[in-house]
């Protein structure tokens, strides 16, 4: 296979809502791919393809077919093939796989990645109803009601902390670390919040319980955003003449697709979700221990410490145990609420996550790959993790429905 190489990535500001800025969906991908191929340093001409990926533009925005906002990126990108991916909140990381096997297969050399939400157009109570179409919508609609996703992740927590005997105390750490991340990122949508982990542990009148044991704090907001990334082949850099041991390359990569309803998922193991990062490990002949930092789909508190399990960071039923070690934290945001002994530093969402960044659906999974790029690369500044040369991203989406692991790494 053509390996796969980072060439350069962008991204929007999560914190803005494009409806009162006058803008749509069409500006998130227009701005974001503009960043990424001007970060590329290359000519938008060299763009021989491009994919989209989106979760429900249709219904949030009344707009599809996204892939002919391309175009509009730059002139030159006209005519070119594009393509959509839908998988709820793995959508972008779909997009981003799609775009690598284009370039693995040698069927294009340079190919533009973008991933895009536009969330704030309704109220609170409607725009949880469209995301409820990321689960089994006529199943789980009747049984979980209003704000399904809350209370099915609600669920999750109950069954997590029913088999191995965790407590609240683990899912405040995360959120209270994503929010401390976030204010180390310039363009995360919690980056001016204050959440102290006191705050984060207590229900209150700001932090309310949303869906036993989650509190409002536990969950990612809704979040418009845009991001993208230009992969490349290694035949495109060596005819640039451009120095393939500072980019990031592809190592790894595993894909898998779980049952729909959480009822018929094996949980808080996710087995299949699980094979998803074998796949990825395997792939790239590494384990997890090699890697120096990690992206985790955290929409809820409970999902980043399932995921600790799932690829491998934590024994099955130590993921709390871990979070409160406080090593999956940079080393300034921890604080005196964590016990054990860090055997084992792997910061885990140091631009905050979902929890702390934002999480526009689509653009999640390729704003993840931004994030790896900037540590692989050191441009992460304040929160850049020192000495990182392998680097792990996995995006979900639904209840552990579809599961998307990729492994990057330089020389």
């Amino acid at each position: 296979m053509e390996p796969v190489y980072i060439l350069g990535g962008g991204r929007t500001d999560f914190k803005r809502n494009l409806k009162k800025e006058g803008k749509t969906i069409r500006d998130l991908i227009t701005e974001s791919g503009r960043k990424a191929i001007a970060d590329a340093k290359i000519e938008p001409s060299d763009i021989e393809a491009a994919a989209v990926g989106n979760f429900n533009a249709g219904q949030f925005t009344k707009q599809l077919h996204l892939g002919a906002f391309i175009p509009e990126i730059d002139p030159a990108l006209h005519g070119i093939p594009t393509m959509h991916t839908e998988a709820a909140c793995a959508s972008g990381s779909l997009s981003v796989l799609l775009g690598a096997q284009w370039v693995m297969g040698g069927f294009h050399d340079a190919v533009l990645v973008v991933g895009a939400e536009q969330q704030k157009t309704m109220s609170s109570l409607d725009g949880s109803d469209v995301l409820g179409a990321a689960a089994d919508y006529h199943i789980e609609k009747p049984e979980f009601g209003d704000f399904m996703f809350p209370k099915l992740f609600g669920r999750i927590a109950q069954i997590y902390i029913e088999k191995y005997g965790a407590s609240e105390k683990e899912l405040s750490w995360v959120a209270y670390k994503n929010y401390a991340h976030a204010r180390l990122n310039p363009l995360a949508q919690m980056r001016d919040a204050d959440l102290t982990y006191d705050a984060a542990s207590q229900v209150s009148d700001k932090n309310p319980s949303v869906a036993p044991p989650l509190k409002v704090s536990d969950c990612s907001q809704i979040t418009d955003g845009g991001a993208a990334v230009v992969l490349v082949s290694g035949k495109y850099l060596d005819r640039k003449g451009i120095d393939k041991s500072k980019l990031p390359q592809m190592l790894g990569f595993g894909s898998t697709t779980d049952y729909l309803a959480l009822e018929k998922k094996d949980a808080p193991t996710f087995s299949t979700a699980r094979k998803a990062a074998e796949k990825a490990f395997g792939m790239a002949n590494l384990k997890p221990r090699d890697m120096h930092g990690v992206e985790v789909h955290d929409c809820f508190s409970i999902t980043e410490i399932c995921a600790y399990e799932i690829l491998g960071l934590a024994e099955r039923g130590k993921g709390a145990e871990l979070a409160m070690t406080g090593a999956t934290a940079l080393p300034q945001v921890r604080n005196e609420n964590v016990s054990g002994k860090i055997g084992w530093e792997i910061p885990v969402n140091t631009g905050g996550g979902l929890i702390g960044d934002g999480h526009p659906v689509g653009a999640t999974g390729v704003r993840q790959v931004v994030d790896a790029y900037q540590q692989l690369t050191e441009q992460a500044n304040a929160r850049q993790i020192e000495g990182a040369k392998k680097f792990l991203t996995f995006n979900m989406g639904g209840s552990l429905t579809t599961s998307v692991a990729m492994i990057w790494g330089r020389d």
